[in-house]
């Protein structure tokens, strides 16, 4: 099989590329577009591996898009490429909106326009499958889960432009026939992820001894999926999911983010001590704009048609996370000093 991906070089898209160059019956080519969080360090494991394409492009540029796709004549494609951060579309929207609803549009003409080209056997193989996020369906109360049936509510511009450009994927299954399918996920984790996110972003303040910003009280609740749990989901769903239908992806793993600092705080205690608790470096500011109060997936679909459930807890899949960035202090520091300093984004101008 040939895969295009789709930001390739992100936090998820990269994990993806690790694990599908792995696999020597398969093909990796890797399109993106090297944005801020776009981190070519990330796949020096399998830069010299023999399957594995790396291309610079911006989706939003139909010509080369189109090239890429007659050039390379890719078995599937997964579609990761997506401006990302809450805070970061709050500030500015214009580059979600650009992105993630004009760069799927144009992703999906130019993969309808080869698909319509291929022969019988091919067309029918072939896949698109469009990676999103829980935060299309709003919030939660205390109780209840997303399921594939929730009613679409975001309340964020990042949300609102992964709602539409999974309207986008669904209306070219519906009206051309497009064999596609949707994921959408829970609040994911892991190493090599861009450091402007909560996980990361707590344990490298810690390092530092800077103060460690929880929005509000911290009483806002995420489902958390260790990112190779989330990969692992994707390719089950790639090879083996129906055509037009959605799964949610989640890691069973529900905590508020009070608490999610308090354990990262007691990691760092435990295997980077410092004379005082890391805890005493908590820093409660600003709630962000809107903040949605609770996500939860309901995961039952893909555990119970496609067998998939995820292999890490909460705890054991942190505890990897605050290992890795603390062995691994050569990838982010690159960006601590230049990219991203760990400034707060995501305040909105009365």
């Amino acid at each position: 099989m040939k895969l295009l991906v789709t930001g390739g070089a992100g936090f998820i898209g990269s994990a993806v590329v690790r694990h599908f160059a792995g696999q020597s019956s398969v093909d990796v080519v890797n399109v993106d577009a090297l944005t801020y969080a776009g981190n070519l360090d990330s796949l020096s494991a399998v830069v010299q591996a023999p399957n594995y394409t790396f291309i610079k492009a911006d989706i939003c540029d139909r010509d080369f898009i189109a090239r890429v796709f007659r050039e390379h004549r890719p078995d599937a494609v997964m579609h990761l490429a997506a401006e990302s951060h809450v805070d970061r579309s709050i500030d500015g929207s214009a580059d979600f909106v650009r992105t993630n609803v004009q760069g799927t549009h144009t992703l999906l003409d130019v993969v309808r326009a080869y698909w319509s080209e291929l022969d019988a056997p091919q067309k029918k193989s072939f896949r698109f499958h469009h990676v999103s996020t829980d935060e299309v369906y709003g919030e939660l109360g205390d109780e209840g889960a997303f399921t594939e049936e929730t009613p679409y509510a975001p309340n964020s511009p990042y949300a609102a432009t992964k709602a539409s450009s999974d309207h986008l994927v669904r209306a070219w299954h519906r009206t051309y026939g497009l064999p596609t399918i949707v994921s959408n996920c829970s609040n994911n984790y892991g190493p090599f992820q861009f450091p402007e996110k909560l996980i990361p972003l707590t344990i490298l303040n810690a390092l530092e001894g800077r103060p460690l910003p929880v929005y509000g009280r911290g009483e806002n609740v995420r489902d958390w999926l260790y990112v190779g749990d989330h990969v692992a989901a994707l390719d089950l769903i790639l090879r083996e999911g129906e055509i037009g239908d959605t799964y949610n992806i989640g890691g069973g793993a529900e905590m508020k983010n009070i608490d999610v600092v308090r354990t990262i705080c007691a990691l760092m205690d435990e295997l980077s001590p410092k004379p005082r608790p890391h805890a005493e470096l908590i820093t409660f500011v600003a709630d962000r704009p809107g903040h949605d109060f609770r996500y939860a997936i309901n995961a039952g679909k893909i555990n119970a048609s496609l067998g998939w459930r995820p292999r890490e807890t909460f705890v054991s899949g942190l505890r990897e996370t605050v290992v890795w960035y603390l062995a691994n202090r050569h990838w982010w520091e690159r960006i601590r000093s230049g990219v991203y300093r760990g400034e707060r984004l995501g305040v909105a101008a009365s």
